[in-house]
């Protein structure tokens, strides 16, 4: 392969092959892109064991403005990333979210939802009689208010996304490479090689740490400390013997999700911090699903009380222990080196915008159409956490 580049990409799933589609895409680009990706099976990468959502009922509003952009991208997919007249179909499902708040969660809803709707998103504030009005199979004792997404919020093929990306960079001429990178060549403060494991040496401009759950690792061979660890998530699979219709993405006051997949369904829920140790296995802990996820759904849903167990799987998130929020942007003190790292299990629905938005920093020095500058790298430095309360 060619040993010189404008731009060498660590990490081709859905984040690089974004941001290399994009690069790639831009008129005022001309260069060489270079995508390292240490396993082209993608078998254990977030893109593919994710649940794969996409929502803006965010509390941040730039997270918000984020999955506004993306859910154009995802519905104008077809055309987007068309390549040699092959439109790439995702099986978008605009089911959306609804969140369920008991009295206590009912002050931050509101506020929540004035910012949602005050940048456009289509979300409406439901009370327990509407709340079960229109979801008569919802038992909304205990709670106070729902907050449901009316459209641009649902679930798509996350692993059919990443695929698209990847084969539209290919086609705009992205290379892509079965490598590891290890560490980095510096020259006058400047990267001006990345290292591979096998011990070759690829030159380059300017390199993007879009790793994952690598990418904390990574960082360090820049002398860059990321609040990065891989946290692992699990994902249980049911069916139900009663008709629960129009099920959103339903998420229970006490974390507990679900909803529909197939004819079926999928849920989950994330641990508390104390019981949430960094983990690489996939091992399945199916007492996660008997104990906490199932009385709870069963309790909320009644017609969950008859159900069949399914598939489970387990993946990880590269979660941000600073406010679980990406980071994004130009490293400190490495001019020629953008993080693309820490998204906390939000990186399929942000990955249209943020690889736009980085796309735009490398070639214009700026980004040009969604300010994303609320996710440097600076607030870490200042001590400033972008706190987001809608964390799933």
């Amino acid at each position: 392969m060619t040993k010189t580049y404008d731009v060498v990409i660590v990490g081709g799933a859905v984040m690089g092959s974004s941001i290399a589609c994009h690069l790639a895409a831009d008129p005022a680009f001309s260069g060489r892109v270079l995508v390292l990706e240490q396993d082209p099976s993608y078998q254990s990468c977030a893109s593919a064991l994710s649940a794969a959502s996409i929502r803006q009922q965010y509390s941040c509003a730039i997270n918000v403005e984020i999955s506004l952009y993306g859910i154009r991208f995802l519905r104008e997919i077809g055309t987007r990333l068309e390549v040699g007249g092959e439109r790439p179909d995702i099986g978008l499902k605009e089911g959306g979210y609804l969140f369920l708040a008991a009295p206590g969660q009912e002050a931050a809803m509101r506020q929540a939802n004035a910012l949602q709707s005050g940048l456009g998103a289509d979300v409406a504030l439901l009370d327990p009689p509407a709340l079960g009005a229109r979801f008569p199979w919802l038992d909304t004792n205990g709670l106070a208010l729902g907050s449901l997404g009316l459209t641009g919020e649902g679930w798509f093929d996350g692993y059919g996304l990443m695929q698209a990306f990847r084969r539209k960079a290919r086609a705009l001429g992205v290379s892509y490479a079965h490598a590891r990178a290890v560490g980095l060549e510096m020259t006058g403060g400047r990267i001006s090689a990345v290292r591979l494991e096998d011990g070759s040496i690829v030159d380059c401009g300017a390199v993007v740490n879009a790793a994952g759950t690598g990418g904390a690792e990574f960082a360090k061979t820049a002398g860059i400390d990321l609040p990065v660890r891989t946290r692992k998530r699990m994902i249980f699979t049911f069916t139900c013997a009663d008709d629960v219709k129009d099920c959103p993405l339903l998420i229970d006051p006490t974390g507990v999700y679900v909803r529909p997949e197939g004819t079926g369904f999928l849920c989950g829920t994330s641990p508390p911090p104390e019981e949430d140790p960094d983990s690489a296995d996939f091992e399945v802990d199916h007492t996660l699903f008997e104990e906490r996820i199932w009385p709870v759904l069963a309790a909320r849903i009644p017609a969950f009380e008859r159900i069949r167990p399914g598939r489970a799987w387990a993946g990880h998130y590269d979660l941000n222990l600073f406010d679980q929020n990406a980071i994004l942007g130009p490293a400190p003190n490495v001019p020629n080196l953008y993080l693309c790292n820490g998204f906390s299990g939000h990186g399929l629905q942000q990955a249209p915008a943020v690889g736009r938005g980085l796309a735009e920093l490398i070639v214009h020095g700026r980004y040009v159409t969604l300010d994303l500058s609320p996710l440097g790298y600076d607030r870490l430095l200042n001590g400033q956490p972008l706190t987001e309360a809608k964390v799933v």
